[in-house]
């Protein structure tokens, strides 16, 4: 029987990683959900058989009056979320998965009968036990906060105060140290205010780690609190002896961490400076530069915006998050398609962090049937501005933004951006002058090769849908 347990886990950890591999692309991302899905169910289902022998009528209820109540939550809130609240949502389910981690923790340590053989708790497991802990509750804080970011319940400025990081170093020795000193008698119930001092710590470092972030950063941030869910997971798959956590926990740790890795590479960031918090964001400067004068503004209006792209040979749409605020990707689709009817070579530019998470744009544009062929990352397209006749913005900013490459005391500063400002015109579909998420202006508004397209994403783009229609 043990045998069969042991193949069953095999194959969940098999489908998670066709899951990831799925996941990878906007083509078999669906497949890899479905893998995934297929997964967990053999994964708990597993566990239930495995560990169900000694559970009594009443446990199996309260299981499944669980399972229901989180099923239909989840549900509900899949089919009601907006694609704009997408990224606070990501925020809470790892603040779920992270508290989770911590009440796991909990209840093994008062209750250690429940989870260990003979109910003793070895050197070893309370090592596990305490990173699982410690991991979850950082993730739960961390992702608290960045969901109020993202929410706009807390300004998106970096929150800075003198020694920061010295602070933080303090209390990360601090929560190392007390595991350390509650390992070596994980059974001395003197120590317990030990374990209780690891999760407030805990809790308070999560704070401290994001609060410093800036809102431009937030995509970095979501990804990295996915690697800590995946840890935090692992380690409490060790306290289980559960090995489909284990594996799945490790598989989310570290895809996470690569793919955090790899935004910082995309944003010129130090993965470092994800971990100890305070870059990015507005500045005293930015703000200022943002009501500040800069120079005359161009406008012009949707049969503007027609004509020109009408008589254009190519046209490379960015997207950002005002697309997504006022979910303006079937117009843009459409607008597209009438440009290739009239001959117009189309392409898609999507930014490593344009939006709120990885990814945002790309479920944007596939939820709008657009073809995955026309869809380009920063690195594979941003040499071809320079032979585009049209750029066409809706709603991006800091993305686009040339001070990103021309001001040292941007915080935007060393990241790169989309090279629109190489293309004969472009035409920026945006709500108002203000600034964008990282709280700078962005000079490309001013320039003599712009024209602003000011006012609701959609209802511009299906303005210039009807006009291209007339023409």
């Amino acid at each position: 029987m043990d045998t069969i347990f042991g193949f069953a886990y095999l194959l969940s950890a098999v489908l998670f990683i066709l899951a990831l591999k799925g996941l990878s692309s906007p083509v078999s991302a669906r497949q890899g959900n479905i893998f995934g899905m297929i997964g967990m169910a053999i994964a708990v289902v597993t566990t239930l058989l495995l560990h169900g022998s000694g559970l009594e009528l009443g446990n199996y209820t309260n299981i499944i009056i669980a399972v229901i109540i989180g099923g239909v939550f989840g549900a509900i809130l899949a089919l009601k979320i907006s694609m704009t609240a997408l990224p606070q949502l990501v925020a809470a389910f790892h603040s779920l998965v992270g508290l989770a981690a911590v009440f796991v923790a909990i209840g093994a340590y008062k209750n250690p009968s429940a989870f260990f053989d003979g109910g003793i708790i070895t050197t070893g497991s309370m090592i596990e036990m305490s990173l699982g802990l410690a991991i979850g509750a950082i993730t739960f804080s961390g992702s608290v906060i960045a969901f109020a970011k993202l929410q706009g319940l807390v300004s998106g400025n970096p929150l800075v105060f003198k020694g920061q990081h010295l602070i933080n170093l303090i209390i990360f020795l601090a929560i190392l140290t007390l595991i350390y000193m509650i390992s070596v008698d994980p059974m001395n119930l003197s120590k317990e205010q030990y374990f209780w001092t690891i999760v407030g710590l805990s809790f308070l470092i999560g704070f401290l780690i994001v609060l410093p972030i800036g809102g431009a950063d937030m995509p970095v941030v979501v990804s990295m609190l996915n690697s800590y869910s995946g840890w935090a997971a692992c380690g409490i798959g060790f306290t289980l002896q559960n090995t489909a956590l284990i594996i799945t926990g490790a598989l989310v740790g570290s895809s996470g961490a690569i793919l955090s890795y790899i935004m910082c590479k995309g944003m010129n960031r130090s993965i470092v400076s994800v971990l100890l918090g305070g870059f990015g964001g507005d500045s005293d400067e930015a703000a200022a530069a943002a009501v500040s004068p800069k120079g005359n503004v161009k406008r012009g209006s949707a049969d503007d915006a027609s004509f020109i792209m009408g008589n254009a040979q190519k046209v490379i749409i960015v997207p950002g998050y005002g697309m997504a605020v006022s979910q303006a990707q079937h117009a843009l689709r459409e607008m597209c398609d009438l440009l290739k009817e009239k001959g117009v070579e189309v392409k898609y530019a999507i930014h490593p962090v344009a939006g709120r998470m990885p990814g945002h744009m790309n479920v944007l544009l596939a939820e709008a049937n657009v073809p995955y062929d026309e869809v380009f990352e920063l690195e594979e397209i941003n040499h071809e501005f320079s032979t585009a006749d049209v750029a066409f913005v809706i709603g991006a900013n800091d993305v686009t933004n040339p001070l990103a490459k021309t001001d040292p005391q941007s915080p935007i500063y060393g990241m790169p951006i989309l090279d629109v400002e190489k293309a004969a015109t472009t035409l920026f579909l945006k709500r108002s002058m203000a600034s964008g998420y990282a709280g700078v202006d962005n000079d490309l508004f001013f320039r003599d090769k712009t024209m602003m397209l000011l006012g609701d994403a959609k209802q511009t783009t299906e303005e210039i849908v009807q006009a291209l229609n007339l023409s």
